[in-house]
């Protein structure tokens, strides 16, 4: 039942084609209704769509987990980046393309409510609802629906909520709704499975157990005051659910509690987006989710009057990755109520500011830091019901280590100044301009994580703010500028230094119980404290921000004259290309905001021709992106971003936004570029940031493993510890004879896309011939990108210890090569492999981890490495060592013609349907269509409509045709199954176990270059 239904109630932007109806239901529940007209373009909405939604499903789990979640920390691998393809969408404007309905639900209720004696139970019952309800009994019945239409779930555990999404193809939103209904109104949460899934809430705890940023946030809950609710362990592993049983707790009883009385429909938030009318979306939430419990509970959170943590105090905790991080954290009321004011925001812009005048202006000119954010995060422990949290997080050289307190001097002389007069209202108008600008042309996103984050507004704004809530700078309020500052005191600080250089030897070392981390604890003397809190002078660098000289101006539309779904319009179209430089261009016909991207590779000269020559080209990409920083991080507010990368011998120069002062930035770039001579200082710095990220590489084992298989097929490829003993006897002057060389010859690639006009693309390629005076690169200089071809029925095996000491987890990645991606038959050949992969996905999951449970991380899928096609099986492991977790992969493979075979007509069928909607889903936003033409640049293949072609031969694919891939590229007797095998052996597993059992698995390289010496090499196609 219906109690109230509201319609032109959301604030939305200009741009945004999709009608909104807010619902609430009688049981308390608040829905909101999305009609996205773009999930069934140019035709008829359909009717009340109810076929299919009973389809039988397979007995597997989808799986959708996301990285070992390491984001904020030195990328181990970049290699990954350049081999895995994105070819989803069709270029064009319409040509049948559509989008994916979604789901969401947030239900208010998260880590704050576990009880203290089952610590991590709220994340434990996300995990549990997705096993199966009275109405869908099959554990993976909502997994298995999804992954056959083309579909996806995922969700996550907060402090104060948790939230469940997924997406599926537009004609199964009825029968995955169905589904999704049911974790809200009647899950099973039977024993057997509870059993099972305290395996996996253990292995994904051991994911992080060697993050740094995780252990640090951990620490802060640790130490927290006792009683608050910040001080307990929000995770959950095996050890905290299972102590809870030993102490004779009823795990089971607690977690129905746990559901019974928060999983009502006062606390939960629904969202729900489809191409149907408002009306039948309304239908079928009311038919569905009416039976969810009514019911507001009391929530009683304890302790939330007493301080978070202990005043003067510093925390010296131990770093896994080498790297020094001071974090300054201040506690702030909750300013939820404020969001039109944006307090918070306004401090962080001017403390977190990178130019000049700002606070890392001044520690980068002392050599102290090489890095500061500052801000007020979204994740729970920051931004909650109970406080907010302002972190300074700054990344020190070695020299800033040893500076710590004279580094928060400064951070407190800045605050003085800050004090000193009134806030100026022309920071906040430039953040409003901003913000309305953004909002007013607002990029589109995955159906899933908008779902996702409407739901999520749903619990922090009013109902007309869901949307633009998140952007609105409305109401100037100095006074609460001022009110929200006064809490910046030495008082209200907590302050934690993370280091490698933690000294052992320390007196009264103690140790973080959940993650094992060793810290001390020191008192700060009174007399800093009180220098700190009111500095007897403030340095004369230190300033408000010069006023932003990229916020645009310009929103025309330069699409006007140009005629839609023309043939030379649908695609990129080349517009030079000349020996210097090739150019593509296509102007935006299908999203219309004043927006552009433009990416260029340029190839150097030596940039990757022996292990000295790529350090070089590294090396003096840092120093680069160091001198660029601050106007690179000016236009970044003003939301036109910059990405300077390497991509072997080639620079990858990426500008998008809006495209307004696009040329000014780009103009500024380059002429920065050329007139750049490194300075003695900087590079001392940069060199020892490059060196740590250099010691960092690989120190996560699924990073190990995929970086171990390029260095065993790639024929270039430098090690990173080669590479560092290269760096360390690196002077400045070899970098200055080195550079002009570097830039002697170039070649230029480059790709226009957005709101630009052909003579505007054009415009900024004069940017280029303007800017330097270079000879082209001769095409035999370029560096060529070769790949091993395993020989007839080879199987290698390459082994590694984890580098991590300490690491817990093992991997076992399985690649079995199949051809090179050439010739007539590519397209379908890629095909077949991409509905095998879809096929075999869910089925491995099932087996591997939730059956067997082997680890976390099960997974497998399609590899592109330089135009040579293979197929991989992953898996981690903190329980098993690699030659288990090898025999248990190669079980999986063997069993796979009986799934293949049982595997019914229209589950077949499924499976082709859904990818093929994969491959024609409309792209989210320009700068998705963007990276999916400039993949097909960067791989020299320039087929733009590759995923139309590929969703053409998914129609006449038959099930022997993937029967008969599987016997030839998998089956071990086939000359044509060719595999090499990744070991990665963490501490728990003793590598020497596997001198007695590798050679079973296939021929071991001991050394790779030796292997690579007498090996053969596909000829290079990029």
């Amino acid at each position: 039942m219906v109690v109230r239904s509201l319609d032109n109630v959301v604030i939305k932007s200009p741009t945004d084609q999709r009608t909104y109806r807010i619902l609430h239901l009688a049981n308390g529940l608040t829905a909101v209704l999305v009609h996205d007209p773009d999930i069934f373009p140019d035709v008829a909405l359909p009717g009340e769509y109810e076929a299919d939604t009973r389809t039988r499903a397979l007995d597997s789990e989808d799986d959708n987990m996301e990285d070992d979640g390491d984001d904020d920390e030195v990328d181990s691998c970049d290699e990954e980046d350049e081999e895995e393809e994105d070819e989803a969408g069709a270029g064009g404007k319409s040509e049948g393309r559509t989008k994916k309905a979604a789901a969401a639900m947030c239900v208010a209720m998260g880590s704050f409510s576990d009880p203290y004696k089952a610590q991590g139970l709220a994340h434990f019952l996300e995990h549990m609802l997705f096993m199966g309800s009275s109405e869908f009994p099959d554990e993976n019945e909502y997994d298995s629906y999804l992954s056959q239409h083309g579909g996806s779930s995922n969700a996550y555990t907060e402090t104060e909520y948790t939230c469940y999404h997924f997406e599926v193809n537009h004609e199964y939103l009825k029968g995955a709704l169905e589904r999704f209904s049911q974790f809200f109104i009647s899950p099973l949460v039977k024993a057997e499975a509870m059993e099972r899934e305290v395996l996996a809430v253990d292995s994904e705890f051991n994911q992080v157990l060697q993050n740094d940023s995780c252990r640090l946030l951990q620490l802060t809950c640790h130490t927290s005051t006792p009683g608050h609710p910040f001080n307990r362990f929000f995770w959950g592993n095996k050890k905290s659910l299972v102590d809870a049983m030993e102490n004779g707790v009823n795990l089971r009883e607690e977690i129905l509690l746990m559901y019974r009385e928060n999983y009502l429909g006062d606390i939960m938030k629904l969202v729900v987006i489809g191409g149907e009318s408002l009306d039948i979306l309304e239908k079928w939430v009311v038919e569905l989710f009416s039976k969810v419990k009514k019911g507001n509970p009391v929530r009683v959170i304890t302790g939330c009057d007493i301080p978070i943590w202990k005043p003067g105090k510093l925390y010296r905790l131990e770093a896994v990755k080498d790297v020094h991080v001071l974090e300054l954290s201040w506690r702030l009321p909750c300013l939820h109520k404020e969001y039109l004011k944006k307090p918070e925001d306004y401090l962080a812009h001017l403390l977190g500011h990178e130019g000049s005048g700002s606070l890392l202006f001044l520690f980068k000119a002392k050599g102290w830091a090489t890095s500061l954010s500052a801000g007020v995060g979204d994740e729970g422990m920051r931004r909650s019901s109970i406080a907010y949290v302002f972190v300074m997080s700054i990344n020190l050289t070695h020299s800033g280590v040893e500076r710590i307190f004279d580094i928060i001097g400064f951070v407190y002389q800045y605050i003085k100044m800050l004090c000193q007069f009134a806030p100026p209202e022309w920071v906040f108008k430039e953040l409003q301009d901003i913000g309305n600008m953004e909002f007013r042309f607002v990029d589109e996103q995955p159906q899933d994580d908008y779902a996702a984050e409407l739901a999520e507004n749903l619990l922090f704004y009013s109902k007309e703010h869901i949307i633009y809530g998140e952007y609105a700078f409305e109401q100037w309020d100095p006074k609460l500028i001022e009110f929200v500052l006064s809490y910046f005191s030495p008082k209200n600080m907590r302050i934690d230094l993370l280091s490698k250089s933690f000294n052992k030897d320390s007196q009264g070392i103690l140790c973080e119980p959940w993650f094992g981390t060793s810290y001390v604890e020191e008192d700060i003397p009174s007399s800093i404290l009180e220098l700190w809190g009111d500095s007897p002078h403030i340095d004369p660098s230190l300033h408000l921000p010069l006023k932003n000289e990229f916020i645009p101006k310009d929103f025309l539309i330069r699409n006007a004259n140009v005629l839609q779904n023309s043939v030379n319009t649908n695609y990129p179209k080349c517009i030079i290309d000349n020996p210097l430089m090739k150019l593509w261009h296509k102007i935006d016909l299908t999203f219309n905001v004043p927006r552009a991207n433009a990416y260029f590779l340029i190839t150097v000269k030596d940039g990757y021709s022996s292990l000295r020559t790529c350090v070089l080209t590294e090396l003096f990409v840092s120093l680069l992106k160091d001198e660029l920083n601050e106007i690179i991080y000016q236009a970044g507010v003003a939301k036109l971003d910059t990405s300077l990368s390497i991509i072997g011998d080639k620079l990858e120069l990426k500008l998008y936004g809006f495209n307004d002062k696009l040329s000014t930035l780009l103009s500024k770039i380059l002429t920065i570029a050329r007139k750049f001579s490194p300075k003695i200082d900087r590079f001392k710095v940069i060199k020892e940031d490059m060196e740590r990220s250099l010691k960092n590489v690989n120190m996560k084992p699924l990073s190990h493993s995929t970086y171990l298989r390029l260095q065993v097929l790639r024929e270039k490829f430098w090690d990173a510890d080669e590479k560092l003993a290269c760096l360390v006897k690196l002077s400045l002057s070899e970098l200055e004879a080195f550079i002009p060389i570097l830039l002697s010859e170039l070649h230029v690639e480059g790709l226009c896309h957005g709101n630009l006009l052909e003579n505007e693309a054009t415009n900024i390629s004069d940017i280029f011939n303007n800017t330097f005076s270079m000879r082209p690169l001769p095409l035999g200089l370029h560096n060529q990108d070769r790949v091993l071809c395993l020989s007839s029925n080879e199987s290698l095996v390459k082994s590694m210890p984890v580098k991590n000491e300490v690491e817990v987890n093992s991997v076992v990645e399985l690649y079995f090569q199949i051809e090179q991606d050439k010739g007539s038959k590519a397209t379908q050949l890629t095909a077949i492999t991409d509905l095998f992969g879809n096929i075999v996905h869910e089925p491995c999951f099932n087996q591997l981890r939730t059956k067997e449970q082997l680890g976390y991380v099960v997974e497998c899928g399609p590899r592109m490495t330089y135009h040579v096609l293979g197929f991989c099986f992953r898996v981690q492991s903190s329980n098993y060592n690699p030659c288990y977790l090898h025999q248990r992969i190669d079980n999986f493979v063997g069993g796979l013609p009986d799934i293949l075979e049982k595997l019914d007509d229209e589950s077949f069928e499924n499976h082709k349907s859904g990818l093929i909607a994969n491959k024609l889903e409309k792209d989210p936003s320009l700068l998705y269509e963007t990276e999916r033409y400039w993949t097909q640049i960067v791989d020299k293949r320039y087929q733009f409509d590759r995923p139309k072609l590929e969703a053409e031969e998914f129609k006449a694919i038959s099930k022997s045709d993937v029967i008969n891939w599987y016997k030839t590229y998998l089956v071990s007797s086939s000359p044509k199954c060719r595999r090499l095998a990744i070991h990665i052996w963490g501490c728990n597993s003793n590598l020497k176990e596997e001198g007695n059992t590798q050679y079973q698995f296939g021929k071991v390289i001991d050394d790779i270059r030796s292997f690579k010496l007498s090996s053969e090499f596909y000829p290079s196609l990029c």
